[in-house]
């Protein structure tokens, strides 16, 4: 079995349709992950043990999703030398959302934490393929191709907009 490259946590279970798409994405890329629940507040010792063990396993970056207070990615990039990559959650006890986010993104100097938007798992799971590409032609190569992929599809709907003009609409 090949070595698990990426960790992907949340604080709870009613995360998961979220942070699927971090783990679709690393699927796609043939990129190696875990998933799995750590909760800042309710386990914390598991959370210190996560944390603190990730690099000596051979994790390279982790994806951690949290809402409401959202004290997970911060709390874990605390503890670790890893990149972390926090994804604000929306969750049934939060403000719009706009808690998880702040709690993420207004990290204190020296304990940073890559933030992508609310719900932005998808987006946490391409900027990990990034990193793992900086270091893995293949992977790196893999990126290329998606945001090349990207351009072509944003190509083809310019000229179909030239061709049937803007009342047609799109369909992707």
């Amino acid at each position: 079995m090949s070595t698990v490259l990426v960790g992907i946590i949340m604080g709870s279970d009613s995360d998961l349709p979220v942070m699927k798409a971090a783990a679709d994405v690393l699927e796609s890329f043939d990129i190696s992950f875990e998933l799995t629940v750590v909760s800042a507040h309710r386990t914390p010792m598991r959370m210190v043990e996560y944390a603190s063990q990730a690099a000596s396993r051979g994790l390279k970056v982790i994806i951690a999703g949290a809402g409401g207070a959202a004290h997970l990615p911060g709390m874990v990039a605390s503890l670790t030398p890893l990149p972390v990559i926090g994804v604000p959650i929306k969750s049934s006890n939060s403000i719009d959302g706009w808690d998880s986010v702040l709690s993420i993104l207004q990290m204190p100097g020296g304990i940073p934490v890559a933030t992508v938007a609310l719900n932005g798992a998808k987006n946490a799971g391409l900027l990990a393929a990034s990193i793992i590409g900086a270091f893995d032609p293949i992977t790196g190569a893999k990126v290329a191709a998606y945001k090349k992929g990207m351009e072509t599809d944003v190509l083809k709907k310019v000229e179909k907009l030239k061709g049937e003009g803007w009342k047609n609409g799109f369909d992707d």
